[in-house]
């Protein structure tokens, strides 16, 4: 259950996208006339889509605000925040979509300048302490090299910090590996999530990124959200040990059930 205000505490699960997949998805980018970020944003809509059930899904990003160059010498914090909708049509190819997320990634680019707390103020949402009021899941796309800091007899390199917090319920970040693929991490809202729903959050996303560059004309309801060894333990449970047959049929099944166990009750409502 949502906690009625959020405590802001969070963890982060790491997985990779290895090379070939960073490389198709890339392949796929560039045959659409779209980026990565526009495939890798297409893909997320569509994990979060098959998870929820839901055709409605809407993902925050930061974008940088030096849109100007009178603030290239500035130093300050200029990033600001993009909501990005997406309508999720399970019936439609992946590539379709795909245009449709490009199409809105572009106009959301071209209106960057406006503060997102403006646009919170003007649609004005119900406010609460629970949760973010646009969007619950974000997608940072970090495709700048690491800048360095070179002095006199001064050497200077970045540490990595934990601060064990979570803004949104889940935050994709992913950064480029050079050769080594995506590097990427799921930071979650402990509030909502443990650490294996994250992995297998990680893993489903992974699994969506491999099958959409495998068959981009696929439709989206068909891409695999299953995680290695689900697919085998569904199949499973519906493994009675009785052999259909290609004659038998649902109403025969019903005839012989009713013949043989007549006097037992059926359905209880």
């Amino acid at each position: 259950p949502r906690p009625a205000v959020a405590s802001n505490r969070g963890a982060a699960y790491s997985f990779v996208i290895d090379r070939d997949v960073h490389v198709s998805l890339s392949d796929v980018a560039r045959e659409s006339n779209s980026s990565l970020f526009m495939v890798v944003h297409a893909a997320l809509a569509v994990v979060l889509a098959r998870l929820s059930g839901s055709d409605d899904v809407v993902v925050g990003s930061p974008i940088a605000g030096r849109g100007e160059p009178e603030l290239d010498d500035l130093i300050g914090m200029f990033v600001n925040t993009l909501v990005l909708r997406t309508e999720v049509d399970s019936s439609e190819s992946f590539v379709d979509l795909l245009a449709g997320v490009r199409e809105a990634d572009l106009q959301a680019f071209a209106h960057a300048d406006v503060p997102f707390e403006r646009v919170v103020e003007v649609l004005d949402p119900v406010r609460s302490q629970a949760r973010h009021p646009l969007f619950q899941v974000a997608l940072t796309f970090q495709n700048l090299g690491q800048s360095a800091l070179e002095l006199p007899g001064l050497t200077a390199a970045a540490v990595e910090f934990d601060a064990a917090l979570a803004k949104f319920d889940l935050q994709f970040t992913l950064e480029d590996a050079a050769d080594a693929g995506m590097s990427g991490t799921l930071t979650y809202a402990t509030d909502l999530f443990d650490a294996s729903t994250a992995a297998e959050f990680a893993d489903r996303f992974v699994s969506v990124l491999r099958g959409v560059v495998a068959n981009p004309t696929a439709a989206v309801g068909d891409v695999d959200v299953l995680t290695a060894g689900e697919l085998d333990r569904v199949l499973s449970w519906s493994d009675t040990g009785v052999d259909s047959g290609v004659d038998s049929t649902l109403s025969a099944w019903f005839d012989d059930a009713a013949a043989r166990f007549g006097d037992r009750v059926a359905v209880r409502f």
